[in-house]
């Protein structure tokens, strides 16, 4: 297992830490923010305990979700946390996940964060295939996969409970072999 940091044009991603509280909580506690994600607006105090149990988490394991803080290396402050995951039966396949702050979006770190780590996966650890999925109604992500050359592969009608109602996701993929053609 592995201490992950990745630095970008203008993000630093690395772990999270317990002085990223604050800001941490200042997003994850905002329904916009959760409203696609698979977590609900967090009290403060589970905040500092998702911190602390993520503490013990490291890149590398089959199935587990690790976060990661994002950083603006310019202000130091914490505008986001992203995740990735290996699969659990091929660890040569990965899924990532993306949070922006609510006061730090549409400024373009998401898409510096996903080709950042994008870089790293396929570059660094010769990962095959990365896997997202997406909730149907959430366009600004779609747009982002789009602009980065996902394709998409699946349409899944009302496929998850989600949030007191059934949901419809998307399900997008890029192979190496894709991103190294997207380099030329």
């Amino acid at each position: 297992m592995e201490i992950l940091n990745i630095e970008t044009a203008q993000l630093n991603i690395r772990h999270l830490k317990i002085s990223d509280l604050s800001d941490f909580h200042i997003y994850r506690s905002n329904p916009e923010v959760t409203k696609y994600q698979g977590f609900d607006v967090m009290a403060i105090e589970e905040a500092e305990e998702f911190i602390k149990e993520n503490a013990t988490k490291h890149f590398g394991k089959a199935g587990e979700w690790v976060q990661y803080g994002i950083e603006n290396t310019k202000t130091k402050q914490l505008i986001g946390d992203c995740a990735i995951k290996l699969d659990q039966y091929d660890t040569r396949i990965a899924e990532i996940g993306i949070t922006i702050s609510h006061l730090e979006q549409k400024k373009g770190f998401a898409k510096e964060v996903f080709v950042g780590i994008l870089d790293f996966l396929f570059d660094t650890k010769q990962i095959h295939r990365v896997v997202e999925i997406v909730d149907a109604e959430n366009i600004a992500s779609i747009n982002l996969l789009k602009s980065i050359g996902f394709r998409q592969e699946g349409h899944f009608i009302e496929n998850i409970f989600f949030k007191g109602k059934w949901g419809s996701e998307f399900q997008y993929a890029m192979l190496k072999r894709e991103w190294d053609k997207r380099k030329l």
